[in-house]
């Protein structure tokens, strides 16, 4: 069956950076486009970015475009969000999930001031 595991959250002071990860299983990785989402304290769904299959096509919110990197390898089954720079406004839970509606458990990202 289809599993998404994300991976890498946790508190990080403002200006610093995270790295996460999300490990793919029950598919055929490399045939799906993936996207992150994240999840604000006051629930509010955003879509950070997305990746095609070969990850030659990369989409970012303009919240975080020129401050997160999202990329994958797909000898590995997992997609990667790198995230430089945080601001206190990043703090969510951060779900990766298939184009077509699967989603993981989410990482919890804690940006303090």
């Amino acid at each position: 069956q289809v599993q998404l595991v994300e991976s890498g959250g946790g508190l990080v002071q403002s200006g610093g950076s995270l790295r996460l990860s999300c490990a793919a299983s029950g598919f055929r990785f490399s045939f799906y486009g993936m996207k992150w989402y994240r999840r604000t304290p006051r629930k509010e769904r955003e879509l950070v970015a997305s990746i095609s299959d070969t990850g030659v096509i990369t989409n970012y919110a303009d919240s975080v475009k020129g401050r997160f990197t999202i990329s994958r390898d797909n000898g590995k089954n997992t997609t990667y969000l790198q995230m430089n720079r945080l601001k206190p406004e990043d703090t969510a839970v951060y779900y990766c999930a298939r184009y077509d509606g699967y989603w993981g458990q989410g990482t919890q990202v804690t940006v303090s001031s």
